[in-house]
């Protein structure tokens, strides 16, 4: 290939890297749920709950229509017709032209326009609900992702250091400083990792596919492994328990729900009163024409909204056992969540040490064993204990971080972070 080639075919492949670079993003957990609040598709499908309610409004404002009444009467024994007079003849007919209307009274309208009102608060504190809901999936997932990276990335440093001491112990069987069940040992590790990688590596893809779902996004994701989950929680668990009381999006749509169902008591009550129906009546009897008014209203004597007005007062019962059920059972979530926290900060704090303790063996026994102090079986438990402590720390800050995004979701913080 000349020169005149190659230099074309180099910058197209480097502005494609480059343009695949850009298109990977690094989520934060933050960023993450910002994401999923703008884009994931269940929300947007749930954001049209609030355009529906609305509608409402509009229902519950509108006045009942006008009714038009026709009645006509002919006469249709011909002996009975006048001198002269044929079957067209309006002396042989009777026309009764009504229009009515009926007239809603003013409580009424008003307390239907407050009921949807109402309901709209409701639909929008649900869709909060919703979305703490969705975020939580969304930050499990996040640590999920997370978790496979980790796991990938130690099982690659691993790979990476057995296989350095593959390359060595070859060499060294050249020069007969070692035997072949040395080397045939190692490169068994070597193999090992090698299939753990695989399986490791499919479990990160899937992962990222199950994330970028709900982050509602078609480009390359990557979570942020460094990212520290800087926000910090109240020192004391009593004003965590009274911000999840009070801004929790479930405890928020409970009262709005009472709200609601006071707000329907009176509907209901004011549905039992009788709506009358008022209008005019032009009435041409075989040519004699008649005005006339009419007005009609139902009387309440067995049927007054009895059924709806019980309804609507048990529901304002049930929705105060609820708030209270409710406060209870945030008061047991934060206790948990937050006692939990704390715990598994404490011990990833202790873990630190046991970290180092193992990583400063197998540098001494890898040290040793190159320079024939000790046997491979010596250097390949060191290795593997090395391993099974880097794996015990990754479970025990998954915890950790578990933990965190569980107080998050409990508290209702998640929402904010999300904004």
């Amino acid at each position: 290939m000349s020169l005149k080639v190659k230099v074309p075919v180099a910058l197209i492949l480097l502005i494609w890297g480059c343009c695949t670079v850009r298109a990977q993003t690094v989520y934060t957990l933050g960023r993450a749920l910002q994401t999923a609040r703008a884009n994931n598709p269940v929300l947007k499908t749930e954001q049209f709950n609030a355009e529906i309610s609305q509608t409402d409004i509009v229902t519950a404002g509108l006045r009942p229509n006008p009714i038009l009444n026709n009645q006509s009467l002919q006469l249709v024994q011909p002996s009975r017709f006048p001198e002269n007079s044929s079957w067209y003849s309006g002396l042989n007919r009777q026309i009764w032209w009504q229009v009515t209307k009926p007239f809603q009274l003013p409580v009424q309208r008003q307390n239907k326009i407050n009921y949807a009102e109402q309901n709209v608060r409701l639909t929008q504190k649900q869709y909060a609900e919703t979305e703490r809901q969705l975020f939580q999936t969304v930050a499990q997932k996040w640590l999920d992702v997370w978790a496979a990276r980790k796991q990938l990335d130690l099982l690659n440093t691993a790979k990476s250091n057995i296989d350095s001491l593959a390359y060595i112990n070859r060499l060294r069987l050249k020069n007969q400083v070692i035997t072949t069940t040395d080397l045939a040992r190692t490169e068994l590790l070597v193999n090992q990792y090698a299939i753990q990688l695989k399986s490791a590596n499919r479990d990160y893809l899937n992962e990222i596919a199950n994330l970028k779902f709900l982050l509602g996004t078609a480009d390359s994701v990557q979570v942020d492994t460094t990212d520290q989950f800087e926000y910090s929680f109240p020192q004391q668990m009593d004003s965590l328990l009274q911000q999840a009381l009070q801004n929790r999006a479930d405890i928020q749509t409970i009262k709005t729900s009472m709200d609601v169902a006071e707000t329907n008591i009176k509907l209901q009550k004011s549905s039992a009163l009788p709506t009358p129906e008022l209008g005019l009546i032009y009435n041409p009897q075989n040519k004699v024409h008649y005005m006339g008014i009419y007005g009609t209203v139902e009387i309440p004597l067995f049927s007054r909204n009895q059924g709806e007005i019980k309804k609507s007062q048990i529901m304002k019962q049930q929705a105060e056992q609820d708030l209270k059920t409710t406060e209870g059972r945030i008061q047991s979530e934060i206790a948990v969540a937050y006692n939990t926290y704390q715990t598994q900060k404490i011990n990833v704090q202790n873990f630190n040490q046991l970290l180092t303790q193992s990583q400063s063996i197998l540098n001494s026994v890898k040290y040793s064993y190159l320079r024939g102090g000790t046997t491979i079986i010596d250097f390949l438990e060191a290795q593997r204990s090395w391993l099974d402590t880097q794996q015990q720390y990754y479970d025990q800050l998954q915890q950790y971080r578990q933990s965190y995004i569980d107080l998050l979701f409990t508290s209702g913080l998640i929402n904010q972070i999300a904004q």
